[in-house]
């Protein structure tokens, strides 16, 4: 079989026949479902290639299986089938995520070319993401990193909520995702949400849904993302953003399992697992009054901090490999590869942004870099030092770090030996020399500024033979 099923998702019986027939007169493949639920079942176990669902059935709607679908198989293209009266909410679909959409009635010979399209199309995501690596982004040897990974080993059977904390763009979406692919919950969704991301107005809704008519615009109920994650696990990334009516909310469903829909009378139960990130310092919101100390101890039940790319220089050039092949192969290019100098000197910057900084760097060098081996030249101006003012952007190494990185290799390649005292020599030399022509000679000003004592300043001068002529003041 050349490619996997496609699946027709439609109540109506005569539907499903007509697309049964066409399909098999192609030669493609398909399974049929009556309702989104029957294929749902069916998503972990064996993915289609392509579906095509109509948009309002009994049960689960054609939108939330799009939404099941982009959440766990993004590869996977969807066509959204409605009625021309239903256009908007197509519309809303195709925005969502859709392939493309399908108005009813429809011409047969028109849609299986559709579907076609929707096949080439999933076959190329198939080939850009082959092999599929589980969790690329999460490479790592540093030390830091692999008591991470150990701590992903221990919790592979538990259901406990788990706050994961760590600074933005230090991956804490990508140790959720593994923490649920390891865990009982695997077959079961995982829903990411971004809690800072969403209108304070709207989150309520985003969170636990609503009923139809709950407030002006909500002309259908709507699943929210405790129904969505039922039985898998919630993501809520910037939970230190919650606002505190929210927080109320959240803390109810921890405690007894339960939540109501933005309207709604009855309660519904949850079986969901929750995992929280933030970048902020909770006890420290806690103290305080704007994140509740009861519901923090509710999330901190497992913490797990992940450290700042800083703390784990050692992986740059790990990651950074990885990062520019998974770019060459997005943008069909032959993969750049970092000199050993370029890769020492990325080592050395602090990277506020992280892993994800590094990637976008990565994906920049692939687009941007003129050679095929990357020096340190061609990196980024921000990331050489080379602004007006001379100093390094986002705390990045300046220049001359770069340059005393060159000075060591090539004295190290020599066999020079004393290479520390003599480096250390010329460094306080330079500091104590440009200080004093900073301050007119005066000693006293310039062991200040150095943050040195007036008889060490004078004791190094002796030593390091420096001709100036200082103020004794």
């Amino acid at each position: 079989m050349p490619f996997k099923s496609v699946w027709i998702v439609d109540d109506d019986r005569s539907i499903r026949w007509v697309f049964e027939k066409a399909l098999q007169r192609e030669g493609i493949p398909c399974r049929l479902f009556e309702s989104a639920s029957d294929a749902l079942e069916l998503l972990a176990t064996e993915p289609p290639q392509v579906v095509v669902s109509d948009i309002r059935m009994p049960g689960i709607s054609g939108i939330t299986l799009l939404e099941r679908l982009r959440a766990e198989q993004p590869q996977v293209p969807v066509i959204i089938m409605t009625a021309y009266s239903d256009l908007e909410s197509a519309v809303s679909a195709f925005q969502g995520g859709a392939f493309e959409y399908l108005p009813k009635p429809f011409d047969v010979d028109a849609a299986v070319e559709l579907i076609r399209k929707a096949l080439e199309e999933s076959r190329r995501n198939t080939e850009e993401s082959t092999p599929e690596e589980p969790v690329p982004e999460m490479l790592g040897q540093a030390p830091a990193m692999q008591e991470v990974f150990r701590a992903i080993g221990r919790l592979s059977q538990s259901h406990a909520t788990v706050l994961i904390t760590g600074e933005s763009g230090s991956g804490k979406e990508l140790v959720a995702r593994a923490l649920h692919r390891h865990s009982p919950r695997s077959n079961r969704p995982f829903i990411a949400i971004n809690t800072a991301a969403i209108p304070r107005d709207l989150l309520e809704s985003e969170l636990f849904g609503h009923e139809r008519g709950a407030f002006t615009g909500a002309q259908a109920a709507r699943q929210g993302r405790f129904e969505q994650a039922e039985g898998g696990t919630l993501f809520l990334d910037e939970i230190g953003d919650m606002p505190a009516e929210l927080q109320t909310r959240l803390l109810r469903v921890l405690s007894d399992g339960h939540f109501y829909r933005v309207g709604g009378m009855q309660p519904i139960r949850s079986n969901v697992r929750v995992i929280a990130a933030t970048h902020q310092d909770l006890e420290q919101r806690v103290g305080d009054g704007l994140f509740r100390e009861d519901l923090y101890h509710r999330l901190n039940v497992i913490r797990l901090r992940l450290p700042p790319l800083r703390e784990r220089a050692q992986d740059i050039p790990l990651l950074a490999r990885h990062f520019l092949q998974h770019s060459a192969r997005e943008l069909g290019v032959e993969a750049k590869r970092l000199s050993d100098n370029a890769l020492r000197y990325l080592s050395g910057l602090t990277l506020p942004g992280n892993v994800r900084q590094l990637e976008n760097l990565c994906h920049w060098l692939t687009v941007m870099a003129p050679g095929q081996t990357v020096e340190i030249a061609d990196l980024p101006p921000d990331l050489r030092g080379t602004t007006g003012s001379g100093s390094a952007v986002g705390g990045a190494a300046p220049d001359w770090l770069a340059q005393l990185d060159r000075h060591a290799d090539e004295s190290l390649l020599r066999g020079e030996r004393g290479i520390i005292d003599r480096l250390t020599r010329d460094f306080e030399r330079t500091l104590i020399t440009r200080a004093l022509q900073h301050t007119g000679g005066r000693r006293i000003e310039a062991a200040q500024l150095l943050g040195l004592g007036r008889n060490t300043l004078t004791r190094k001068v002796q030593e390091l033979g420096i001709g100036e002529t200082a103020e004794e003041e």
